[in-house]
């Protein structure tokens, strides 16, 4: 089928060139790729279906839209989210209506909750059954209201290149988010002109708004750093909008002219190396006790893009009681929304910090540093003292492994639970943006989909998953999509036999009662082989180092499965509705 069934003559908007451009008649669908294209797409995730086959139909006559089917379509979101995450580009995913458009809810939350800009095609019923409980209908725009920035549903194929336009506007600006586009069957079959000058991008739309945001006002710039003056205990916490903002240099430079220690919230990990002597670690329900502690003794928290979430807080009255908070966010709706804020300032970071490093004064807060300090190292000392299971692979080991067999290059994208835990902790995070999760929404099998993702936008470079028994299993069927598309993925399974994180609530809350949390898995080393990858298995701790380094000299995807010791536990662990301060530590009694 020709791209274009006819080419008119017609007086138009005048191209880059300043030539007139020709109009066509084209299908819906081929205004689809069209609009994908003229907004720098070159890859997509998906799996098609009845309602989304015309769109599928015309994809195979625009052969630089590379589309990745995975298995299962939850898996083409995260996918998009892992992409996009990395690469600060909108990622694309696409399904069919029905049960293929629900199956992308999860992903799509993730990606609210998380602030990545995603933007998801999906197929509908023709316009004449909406309504009328048809063959896979779904009111998809219903369901996922709550969960992007905004939903289209498009109405006439006339409005379906300004609609894709639009949609890749609305998830880049401001805040970055998910947004969907539901377009019924009989629109992408049906015919319309087609001139892309017409239509503006969504970088073009940004570029005439200039979306370098202003400064933030003289007069809360004075009351910022007059705050920061007076401070004897301050403290940074910056968020994930710090790597959103590409911020690392602004928050290096003002950290460094104010002597003020830095925290990193769980999205916020990479965004300030953990190798600085002001990086302090990552705060909340499995922070250090230093952290914590230094917290709730601060007189001052900077919070930089961060939306102080409860597993950060703790109980909100009990977090940071003495102190006063100047709050960056390019959302204001976040302001105020937790902790009421001294000075609130809506700004991008990167803007925010520049602007605020130029307005404080230097200051020497080494003393606050040394106190920490004083704490970690004591913290350190009873850690070290306790009597852990020998033998079996440690969590902490494995992560130091991987570290050091990648240079601590290495893009490291974890699933959720107990491994998510370790690898936050544990890991040390020196390159930017080199840590990847699902925070908010918290989704067990996030991690396989999103590195591949992540690993397509940076081939080059290492890219492990870090996951759990548990959640490795929710999407491993993506390994087929991995081999089918030649993706080479190194794979680290922490295997306890148990969904680890409930377990380690059961032990703690429910008095060991482990209701549905022992969990089986098949046999991995197996299972890789029948994929076409390679697997492996470690039972031992002095044989860790040595497999991560085969791993990486394996081609290919390779799965490592690390048989751990069952109740091995993230400590320290905040309880729920507890001040962050009052955390429960490891002891010898819970290691013998």
């Amino acid at each position: 089928m020709a791209i274009a069934t006819k080419i008119i003559q017609q007086t138009g908007k005048p191209n880059q060139s300043g030539q007139q451009e020709e109009a066509r008649v084209l299908k819906g669908t081929h205004i689809v790729c069209e609009a994908l294209i003229r907004e720098g797409v070159t890859l997509m995730y998906g799996y098609p279906g009845g309602a989304i086959m015309p769109f599928y139909d015309a994809l195979t006559s625009y052969p630089t839209l590379h589309h990745v089917l995975v298995r299962h379509e939850q898996a083409a979101s995260h996918a998009a989210d892992g992409y996009a995450r990395v690469t600060g580009k909108v990622g694309v995913c696409v399904a069919t209506s029905g049960p293929g458009a629900t199956n992308l809810v999860t992903g799509l939350a993730t990606a609210f909750m998380d602030s990545t800009p995603v933007v998801a095609i999906t197929g509908q019923v023709a316009r004449e059954f909406i309504g009328r409980d048809a063959f896979q209908e779904t009111d998809v725009i219903g369901v996922t209201q709550p969960i992007t920035k905004h939903s289209f549903q498009v109405r006439t194929t006339d409005e379906i290149a300004a609609v894709i336009h639009e949609a890749f506007r609305v998830a880049r600006s401001g805040r970055p988010g998910p947004v969907l586009v539901d377009i019924p069957k009989d629109i992408q079959n049906g015919t319309a002109e087609y001139r892309p000058s017409d239509h503006i991008t969504s970088d073009e739309y940004l570029q005439s708004i200039s979306e370098n945001y202003p400064d933030p006002s003289s007069v809360l710039l004075e009351q910022a750093a007059s705050l920061i003056a007076q401070a004897k205990r301050p403290l940074i916490m910056a968020g994930h909008g710090v790597i959103l903002s590409n911020a690392y240099a602004e928050l290096k430079a003002f950290a460094e002219k104010t002597s003020i220690p830095v925290i990193t919230t769980l999205l916020g990990l990479s965004a300030f190396p953990d190798t600085h002597p002001l990086q302090l670690g990552m705060p909340g329900m499995h922070g250090p006790a230093h952290v914590n502690r230094a917290i709730s003794v601060s007189d001052l928290i900077v919070a930089v893009g961060m939306r102080f979430d409860d597993r950060v807080t703790g109980k909100v009255a009990g977090f940071a009681p003495h102190a006063r908070f100047i709050h960056i966010d390019i959302d204001a709706a976040e302001i105020n929304k937790v902790k009421i804020a001294a000075v609130p300032i809506v700004s991008d970071a990167k803007v925010a910090l520049s602007a605020l490093a130029a307005a404080s004064a230097p200051a020497d807060h080494n003393d606050w540093l040394s106190e920490i300090r004083s704490w970690q190292a004591s913290n350190e000392e009873k850690k070290d003292a306790v009597e852990r299971f020998e033998g079996q692979p440690d969590p902490i080991g494995i992560l130091d492994a991987i570290r050091k067999a990648t240079d601590g290059n290495a893009v490291v994208v974890s699933d959720v639970g107990q491994h998510q835990m370790w690898t936050a902790r544990h890991y040390t995070w020196t390159r930017p943006n080199s840590h990847i999760t699902s925070g908010g929404l918290g989704t067990m099998g996030f991690g396989l989909p999103a590195a591949m993702g992540v690993k397509m936008a940076l081939p080059d470079d290492p890219v492990w998953v870090v996951a759990g028994d548990g959640g490795i299993q929710m999407n491993i069927q993506e390994l087929a999509t991995l081999q089918q598309e030649g993706i080479a993925l190194k794979i680290a399974i922490m295997n306890n036999g148990y969904l680890g994180m409930v377990r380690q609530w059961q032990q703690f809350f429910h008095s060991r009662n482990y209701s549905e949390t022992p969990i089986s898995g098949p046999d991995y080393v197996k299972l890789a082989d029948a994929y076409g990858v390679t697997g492996m298995r470690v039972t031992k701790r002095d044989e860790v180092e040595s497999a991560v380094k085969r791993a990486m000299e394996t081609p290919g995807t390779v799965i490592i499965d690390f048989v751990i010791e069952q109740e091995a536990n993230v400590y320290p662990m905040v309880a729920p509705g507890k001040a962050i301060s009052d955390m429960i530590e490891e002891t010898a009694k819970e290691n013998k």
